[in-house]
């Protein structure tokens, strides 16, 4: 892929914007820019993202709290077969 030096002007909050998501993706800005070019050219949009945003934090809430009660559950259990062996162990 050819590149082509561009010069792009950014908002203050757009150009951190970039910064972060380069920072957590461990890229740089120019490949964050041109990303989000791409998802937009596919016809990715805004209203599309928040979504899939929304629903990735309620998955990862939903998911929280279904480890929670199967930890809860593992802890039953275990006390279950303590009680189990104790028993077999006084017969």
């Amino acid at each position: 892929m050819a590149l082509t030096l561009t010069n792009l002007y950014l908002e203050d909050s757009q150009r951190a914007f970039l910064a972060k998501r380069a920072k957590a993706a461990k890229t740089n800005l120019s490949i964050e820019a041109r990303r989000a070019i791409d998802a937009c050219k596919d016809g990715i949009s805004m209203e599309d993202l928040d979504l899939l945003d929304a629903a990735t934090k309620q998955a990862a809430n939903d998911i929280a709290a279904m480890n929670e009660v199967l930890g809860k559950g593992l802890a039953r259990s275990e006390r279950f077969f303590e009680e189990i062996a104790q028993l077999k162990g006084k017969a």
